[in-house]
């Protein structure tokens, strides 16, 4: 299945620039997609790493809208520890992202840290991504226990009538007992 029809599908909509995908789940669907720090139209975009996937998609937006992201930010405030990982996560996402930015074109930059927050934790599904992506995310590890394992028993995306759609069989599995 091409990669970019499968994100369209997950995403239920066309991507706005060209797409690598970082991270595959166990069935070789995308969950997370790198993107240009600029749209096809030359906005600027701060967000390099993309979750696709609809399991984790679902799963994080319930912990955001029970609070997860001023959870979060309260960690951070009470362990300075864990501020200064999430400030150098901050640091090294805009790094990583700047250096993508083709500067031959005259474009206005993206800015920001992970999800272009300056400061604080703007959405955890950007933080997550950035985790899964292999990066030292101190946020993103955390929502990855309230997010994994992600582990469909059918494919989220599926191939109907030759176009490529969410799969109508597809059915969030049960979290396993313990998990957070």
């Amino acid at each position: 299945m091409d990669d970019r029809a499968a994100v369209a599908a997950q995403l239920e909509r066309e991507p706005r620039s060209p797409i690598d995908v970082a991270v595959r789940c166990h069935l070789g669907l995308p969950v997370v997609i790198v993107v240009p720090p600029h749209l096809d139209d030359g906005t600027p975009f701060p967000t390099t790493y993309w979750l696709t996937c609809p399991l984790a998609s679902r799963r994080i937006g319930r912990v955001e809208s029970a609070g997860g992201v001023k959870a979060a930010e309260r960690r951070l405030e009470a362990d300075p520890g864990l501020a200064g990982r999430h400030e150098a996560a901050m640091a090294r996402y805009a790094a990583q992202r700047d250096a993508l930015v083709d500067e031959s074109l005259d474009r206005p930059p993206p800015s920001g840290g992970v999800a272009g927050a300056v400061a604080g934790v703007k959405c955890l599904h950007a933080h997550y991504a950035d985790f899964a992506a292999g990066n030292d995310n101190v946020v993103g590890e955390w929502t990855a226990g309230d997010v994994e394992p992600l582990d469909c028993a059918a494919a989220c995306v599926a191939s109907v009538d030759g176009a490529v759609v969410r799969n109508p069989s597809w059915r969030e599995p049960k979290r396993p007992e313990g998990a957070t």
